[in-house]
C-alpha cells in the first residue's frame, strides 16, 4: 500500500512542472475542481472567503500564489501585491496573517534581493500587527530560506517565522535551532518530491518524525502550528496537550482552504485556535497538483466535477 501511494504521488508530482498539463488544467482547472482548494484569482475573491472564514470562528493566512519567478520585475509585481494585501486586510478587518514562497520573491535570481523584498513585506505587516509565515518548498531551498528569517530576526522582524517539514531527515536538528531562538514555526509532513537519501521515504517514518518534532517543540513552549489534515495525528496532539497540561493558547492547528472544513470548524468550536491557509491568484497551477498528490480522494473530487459538468 505504501509503495503504491508513494508510485501515486510521484507520477501527479511529476505533472507539476508538465507545460502541457499547466496549459489545459489553467483553462479549465478552476471550473473541474481547482476552486475548492483555491479561494479565487484576484484579491478580492480571496478576501471575501477570508472574511466568511472568520464569521465561523477560524482565523486565516493568506498566500497569494506563485513560485519560481523568472525576472527581478516579476518579484517586485508579487512584493506589491503582499503589500497591497495586507493593507487590504487590515482595512476589511480579517482576522490573519500572511504566508508568502521565497522563490516567489526572487530567491533562484538572488538571496539578497530576495531577502530585501521580503523585508519590506514584514515591515509593513509588523506595522499592522501581522505575521510573516516564509513558506518552505523544495530542499534546494530550504537552508536559504532559515538562512532569510534568521537574517529578519537579527534585524528586529520578529513576526516572520518558516515552515518545518518533517519528511526532511534534517529536520530535527533544524527545530532545535529555531526553538533556540524563540522562533514561531509550523510543522508540516512536507509535499516535495525528494531522494532517499534527504528525505524519508515512507509514510510511517514520516509521521512518527512528525510527532517527535511536535513533541518537542510543545514540550519547549515556543508558540506552534500544527499543520496537518491528519485526524490520527490531530488526536495525537490533543491527547498529549491534555496529558502535559498545555494550554490551547500554546499551538495552533492549521489546515488548507476546503480540506476537512467540517473537522477545521469542529475543532475550533471545541476551543482550538485554528487556522485555514487561503490561498488565490492565476498561478494555481503548482500549488494545486501538490494538493491532488497529498491524498487520492482530492483527485477522486475533481474527477467526479468532470464528470458532473458531462
Amino acid at each position: 500500500m505504501d509503495m503504491g501511494i508513494r508510485l501515486f504521488r510521484s507520477v501527479i508530482l511529476g505533472l507539476a512542472g508538465n507545460p502541457a498539463a499547466a496549459a489545459l488544467s489553467r483553462k479549465y482547472g478552476m471550473k473541474l475542481g481547482a476552486s475548492r482548494f483555491v479561494a479565487g484569482q484576484t484579491r478580492d475573491e480571496a478576501l471575501a472567503k477570508a472574511l466568511e472564514l472568520n464569521e465561523r470562528k477560524l482565523l486565516v493566512t493568506m498566500d497569494h500564489l506563485g513560485e519560481g519567478v523568472r525576472t527581478d520585475q516579476e518579484a517586485d509585481g508579487y512584493r506589491n501585491e503582499y503589500i497591497a494585501l495586507i493593507d487590504a486586510m487590515a482595512v476589511k478587518g480579517v482576522r490573519g496573517n500572511v504566508s508568502l514562497k521565497p522563490t516567489q520573491m526572487g530567491l533562484a535570481l538572488s538571496d539578497q534581493r530576495a531577502y530585501e523584498r521580503i523585508r519590506h513585506i514584514a515591515a509593513a505587516a509588523a506595522d499592522r500587527s501581522m505575521f510573516v509565515r516564509l513558506d518552505m518548498e523544495d530542499s534546494l531551498y530550504t537552508e536559504r530560506t532559515l538562512r532569510i528569517v534568521k537574517k529578519l530576526h537579527a534585524d528586529g522582524l520578529t513576526n516572520a517565522g518558516p515552515v518545518i517539514q518533517a519528511y526532511l531527515r534534517r529536520s530535527d536538528h533544524d527545530l532545535r535551532s529555531l526553538t533556540s531562538c524563540n522562533m514561531n514555526v509550523r510543522l508540516v509532513k512536507g509535499a516535495y518530491k525528494e531522494p532517499a537519501r534527504i528525505a524519508y521515504p515512507k509514510r510511517g517514518d514520516v509521521d512518527s518524525n512528525f510527532k517527535r518534532l511536535i513533541r518537542s517543540r510543545l514540550d519547549s513552549g515556543v508558540y506552534t502550528a500544527v499543520a496537518t489534515h491528519d485526524e490520527t495525528i490531530i488526536d495525537w496532539v490533543r491527547t498529549f496537550v491534555a496529558r502535559r497540561s498545555i494550554p490551547n493558547s500554546a499551538f495552533e492547528f492549521q489546515m488548507l482552504y476546503g480540506i476537512r472544513t467540517p473537522l477545521q470548524l469542529r475543532l475550533a468550536e471545541q476551543g482550538y485556535t485554528v487556522r485555514s491557509y487561503v490561498p488565490y491568484g492565476t498561478m494555481w497551477y503548482p500549488y494545486f497538483v501538490r494538493r491532488l498528490a497529498e491524498r487520492p480522494a482530492n483527485v477522486g473530487f475533481v474527477v467526479r466535477s468532470m464528470l458532473k459538468r458531462n
